[in-house]
């Protein structure tokens, strides 16, 4: 099964994801864990990217996949199973976000064994190391766009992070949002204009 079928991205006929939805509809154990195989890292991208704890994304793709495994019999194919998917992860992460702005907000540094480290040090590219001086305009811009999506609502960063960071048409944003094409059109408009405001000279 390739790795990269969760890739494509509105494709509403996929005949191997389409034959493992059927088998595990019937019961096919082996089939579910294929499934979830296909799309796995896909959804743990889209939560850390969204939630930007890898925490909270790892307990997103548990509860994903098992409303998934509780759902799939109502799974009809009248849309792509990867924005079926979507459907359900965005949902569980605006849950998450919606709790974040009643509560404090999470601290970006985390204590390790060594020291205080950068929750997203964490999931930095290794070779990313060979050059310092990137390194810290990648973290000073990290920083920027940290403070950027905290300034936007759930929906807002939904939609920025789905367009610019999935890759996703606005016609399939709004599809997985349950709204229109030109709701999410708005949506990222707004969250653009907040975003390019708190950048500043980085863009």
């Amino acid at each position: 099964m390739p790795q990269d079928a969760a890739g494509t991205v509105g494709a509403r006929m996929n005949p191997q994801v389409d034959s493992l939805i059927r088998a595990a509809q019937r019961g096919d154990q082996d089939a579910f864990e294929q499934l979830v195989r296909v799309y796995d890292q896909s959804v743990l991208r889209l939560a850390m990217n969204l939630l930007r704890s890898p925490e909270d994304a790892r307990d997103v793709y548990q509860e994903a996949f098992l409303r998934v495994y509780r759902n799939l019999q109502t799974f009809r194919f009248d849309c792509s199973f990867h924005t079926w998917l979507y459907r359900i992860v965005t949902n569980i992460c605006l849950d998450q976000l919606r709790k974040r702005k009643v509560r404090k907000e999470e601290a970006a540094v985390v204590e390790t064994s060594e020291g205080p480290v950068d929750r997203m040090d964490l999931f930095e590219e290794e070779h990313a190391a060979a050059d310092p001086e990137r390194v810290t305009w990648n973290r000073q811009l990290g920083n920027r766009i940290e403070s950027a999506l905290g300034g936007l609502t759930p929906r807002e960063r939904m939609v920025f992070e789905l367009r610019h960071y999935q890759g996703l048409r606005l016609r399939a944003i709004g599809d997985i949002l349950g709204t229109t094409e030109e709701a999410a059109k708005n949506c990222l408009f707004r969250a653009t204009q907040k975003m390019r405001g708190v950048l500043g000279d980085f863009v």
